[in-house]
C-alpha cells in the first residue's frame, strides 16, 4: 500500500533507500534538483549571451580601452630604449653627455625609417611646444650626423639645448603615465619635476568640469521646475486629454535632434524671432536686443527643452499610480489643499522625481550637439573639449583622462546619492 508520507509515491516522485531520498533512477533527489538547477541557469545564460556580447562589445570595452589609453605610454620606451638608458646617470643639470647624443642619433634614425618617429614627436610635443619640429627636423639628417653627435643635435634645433627636453623624454620613458590626468586637472611638471597648477591663465579643464556640473544640475532643477506641474495636470486630467498632452510631450522624440538646436538659433538670435517679438510689443528697444545664443544662457534653454521629456515621464509614471482618495482624506481630516498636497502628495512623487532628476543629470553631463552649436565659448562643456581633443588635436590620451574623469565624477555622485536616498527607491512607473 502507497505511504501518504510521500517516502514512496510511485514511478516518479522517488523513494528511500538506506535513509536518503533518491529518484527512480537511484539518483540522490538532491543531487538531481542541483543538476536540473545548473541546466535551467544554463539556458538562461543562453537566452541573455547575445545582450552580454552585445554589451561587451559596445560598451565595456569601448569604455575600457578610453580608460587604458588615459595612462598608456608607448612611444617613448619603444623609441627610445637606449637613450633612455643613457639618462639614467643624467642627475637632470645642465646637458647630457656624448653617449646620450649617440643612442639619439642611432635610436632617430632607426625610428625615422621605421617611420615611428612622428607619433613619438606627436607624443612629446603634448609635454614641450616645439617638440614635434625638433625631432622631425632632426631626424631628416641625423644620417649626415658625425660624432661627435652633441654639436649636430645643438645645431639642429633650439630644443637641443633646452634641459628641460631631455627631462621630459626622462620622465615619460615609462610604458604608463600620469600626464594625461596631470593635465585634466590643470597640472604640470616644474623643473624638479614636482607636480604644480598651471598658470591661471591656462587653466581650462577645472573650470570646465565645474560650469559643466553646474549647468547640469541647473538644468536638472529647471526641468523639475517645469515638468512638475506637467506631470501633475496629465496624471489629473481625464484618459483622453492626458493621452493628447503625452502627444504633445513625446513629440521633440518624432524630430531630429539638430533640427530642433537649430529651431532655438532661429528663436534666440538677436535678430530672431523672440528679439523681433519684444522689440514689437515695446519691451526692448532695437538697440538693447538680447543675447539669448552662443552662450551659457542658450545652452540652458536649448537643452531644457530637449532634456524635459526625461523629467516629465518617470513623474507622470509615478503620479498615474497615486490614488486621488490620498488628498481627499487629509482634507477631511482638515488638512489645507497645500498641507495636503505637500505633506501627502508630493511625499509620493520622490521616486519620479529621483528617477527623472538622475536621468536628466546624467544625460545632460555628456551633452555634446547642443553645446556645440548654441553654446559658444561661455556655454560650452568638457564634453565638446574631449570632442576637440578626439578630433582636432589628436590627443587622445588626454581626452580619454578627460572621459574617465567624468565617468568616475558620474559614478561618485551615483554612490552618494545611493548612499542617501537608495537606487531602490527609483521608480519609472
Amino acid at each position: 500500500m502507497t505511504q501518504s508520507d510521500g517516502t514512496h509515491s510511485g514511478s516518479d516522485a522517488g523513494h528511500m533507500v538506506n535513509g536518503q531520498m533518491v529518484t527512480v533512477d537511484g539518483t540522490p533527489l538532491k543531487a538531481s534538483l542541483k543538476r536540473a538547477e545548473r541546466k535551467r541557469t544554463f539556458i538562461a545564460f543562453l537566452l541573455v549571451a547575445p545582450l552580454l556580447t552585445y554589451l561587451l562589445i559596445s560598451f565595456i570595452f569601448p569604455i575600457g580601452q578610453m580608460m587604458w589609453r588615459s595612462v598608456d605610454n608607448p612611444q617613448v620606451v619603444t623609441t627610445l630604449p637606449k637613450t633612455l638608458e643613457a639618462l639614467e646617470d643624467w642627475d637632470g643639470e645642465g646637458l647630457p653627455d656624448e653617449p646620450v647624443f649617440e643612442a639619439l642619433a642611432e635610436e632617430l634614425a632607426i625610428a625615422s625609417a621605421n617611420r615611428t618617429v612622428g607619433q613619438l614627436a606627436v607624443r612629446l610635443n603634448y609635454e614641450i611646444s616645439a617638440a614635434r619640429g625638433a625631432l622631425m627636423r632632426t631626424s631628416r639628417s641625423v644620417e649626415d650626423f658625425e660624432p661627435p653627435y652633441k654639436e649636430d643635435f645643438l645645431d639642429a634645433h633650439r630644443l637641443w639645448n633646452d634641459p628641460a627636453f631631455y627631462r621630459i623624454i626622462k620622465r615619460e620613458g615609462n610604458p604608463l603615465t600620469a600626464s594625461y590626468y596631470i593635465a585634466a586637472f590643470d597640472g604640470t611638471y616644474n623643473e624638479d619635476g614636482e607636480v604644480v597648477l598651471q598658470d591661471e591663465n591656462r587653466r581650462i579643464y577645472i573650470d570646465l568640469f565645474i560650469r559643466t556640473f553646474a549647468m547640469s544640475l541647473g538644468i536638472t532643477l529647471i526641468t523639475l521646475l517645469l515638468g512638475f506641474p506637467i506631470s501633475f495636470l496629465m496624471a489629473s486630467l481625464p484618459m483622453r486629454h492626458a493621452n493628447l498632452l503625452m502627444i504633445f510631450v513625446l513629440l521633440p522624440f518624432w524630430t531630429s535632434l539638430l533640427v530642433r538646436t537649430t529651431s532655438w538659433i532661429v528663436l534666440l538670435q538677436q535678430q530672431g524671432v523672440i528679439n523681433e517679438l519684444l522689440i514689437a510689443l515695446g519691451f526692448i528697444g532695437d538697440d538693447g536686443r538680447l543675447g539669448m545664443i552662443y552662450n551659457m544662457t542658450g545652452t540652458i534653454i536649448a537643452m531644457t527643452h530637449i532634456l524635459l521629456p526625461f523629467m516629465v515621464l518617470p513623474l507622470y509614471s509615478v503620479m498615474k499610480t497615486i490614488p486621488p482618495s490620498y488628498v481627499r482624506a487629509a482634507k477631511s481630516l482638515g488638512a489645507t489643499p497645500w498641507t495636503a498636497f505637500w505633506r501627502v502628495y508630493v511625499p509620493q512623487t520622490l521616486p519620479g522625481i529621483g528617477a527623472g532628476a538622475v536621468l536628466v543629470f546624467i544625460i545632460s553631463i555628456g551633452y555634446y550637439i547642443t553645446p556645440a552649436l548654441v553654446g559658444g565659448q561661455s556655454g560650452q562643456m568638457i564634453s565638446n573639449l574631449i570632442a576637440h581633443h578626439m578630433q582636432t588635436s589628436l590627443n587622445w590620451g588626454l581626452a580619454a583622462a578627460l572621459g574617465s574623469v567624468l565617468l568616475i565624477s558620474v559614478l561618485i555622485l551615483y554612490w552618494v546619492y545611493n548612499r542617501l536616498v537608495g537606487a531602490d527607491s527609483l521608480k519609472l512607473g
